[in-house]
């Protein structure tokens, strides 16, 4: 399961259908609350979150998933590149860091790769 949380509407659903048309499972969730209130956090293989989202933001998720034991690989986007923040998530595990817009197939690459590790080291 691919989870998606991101509170810009247009970018959740769009990601949600380019995963979904290649075939994966995917669910998304208009903010990290919702996703961690869910009870799909320990079904999902790989996170993709939006860095800046009001209320508890993509770092502070990836840092609460950890803190609980259960951090997925996590792909962050985002409109607001910002080298901090960039830095920030791959210091505490982030596989990828993508600007939006981002292409399609750099995701599914991305994702593609994210997965068959993920596959190797279980």
């Amino acid at each position: 399961m691919i989870s998606i949380v991101d509170d810009d509407s247009f970018a959740r659903d769009g990601t949600t259908n380019l995963l979904l048309s290649f075939g994966y499972d995917a669910l998304s969730f208009a903010s990290a609350e919702a996703f961690l209130a869910s009870g799909f956090v320990y079904r999902t293989s790989c996170l993709i979150t939006d860095v800046r989202m009001p209320g508890m933001n993509g770092l502070d998720l990836q840092k609460r998933l950890k803190e609980d034991g259960n951090c997925p690989p996590i792909i962050f986007v985002t409109a607001y590149v910002c080298e901090k923040e960039r830095s920030q998530a791959f210091e505490a595990g982030a596989v990828a860091y993508f600007g939006k817009p981002f292409s399609e197939a750099s995701l599914i690459d991305c994702i593609n790769k994210t997965l068959a590790q993920s596959t190797v080291s279980t």
